[in-house]
């Protein structure tokens, strides 16, 4: 059995663990301070045979550990182990060289991407498009700047002269993810990821742009920590 999938199994009967209230209730109890069966049993105004099953699901699943008193052997202590918490978010991406933001016109969406990641990583980035524009869309710039961000206006391009291998490349727009995905003359470019972000060109207004770049920067906040870049294993 592959370790992903021993990984995934172990999320699973961790996630199975705390789709239960009363073991999310004591999950939340257990997550500043130990405390003993008896208490929890209190603390929540459960029965105390209700509080052992559901410890003994927490404990199978590696959520919660029993320690014995070192005072009172006869009391035992519920610890809470955040390790088990953290492997509920999804493994790693294998190390990449740089990333590279795709959409159709390399006008809005994948500036704004590109620029956000280099900010807010410090590591390499780039944008292009599958059929680019002449220039960056004016509003891009302007939502840029307005947070801190320089895009340069005549800066865009097409796939072919930007990506390499080892890049991870994003398509930021629907249209780019399915050129590249279900035509057979895309060439070798298949975005790894997707990220279906509105053209915020359609509507042409500061908001729209506005809307765009904090979903790009949610989701650059979500993919960051899980990835290694070539700044990182150099």
């Amino acid at each position: 059995m592959t370790a992903e999938l021993l990984s995934v199994q172990r999320r699973a009967r961790i996630h199975a663990a705390l789709g239960d209230p009363a073991r999310l209730a004591i999950v939340d109890a257990l997550t500043l301070g130990d405390a003993s069966p008896g208490e929890i049993a209190h603390h929540l105004d459960m029965p105390t045979n209700l509080v052992a099953h559901h410890l003994k699901v927490l404990t199978d699943a590696g959520l919660v550990v029993r320690t014995r008193s070192e005072g009172d052997r006869r009391r035992t202590y519920l610890r809470l182990q955040p390790a088990a918490l953290a492997a509920l978010t999804a493994p790693s991406l294998a190390a990449v060289d740089r990333v590279v933001f795709v959409c159709t016109h390399n006008s809005a969406r994948s500036q704004l991407a590109a620029a956000l990641w280099r900010q807010r990583t410090g590591d390499l980035a780039a944008s292009a498009g599958t059929r680019p524009a002449s220039r960056v869309h004016p509003r891009a710039v302007k939502v840029a700047h307005r947070h801190g961000l320089t895009l340069d206006p005549t800066g865009t391009a097409h796939i072919a002269e930007v990506i390499h291998d080892g890049d991870l490349v994003i398509a930021v727009c629907d249209n780019a993810y399915e050129d590249l995905t279900n035509h057979t003359d895309a060439g070798p470019v298949r975005p790894q990821l997707h990220w279906s972000i509105p053209d915020p060109v359609r509507l042409d207004t500061d908001a729209a742009f506005e809307t765009a770049y904090t979903d790009i920067a949610a989701r650059i906040d979500r993919l960051a920590p899980t990835l290694t870049t070539g700044a990182d294993h150099a």
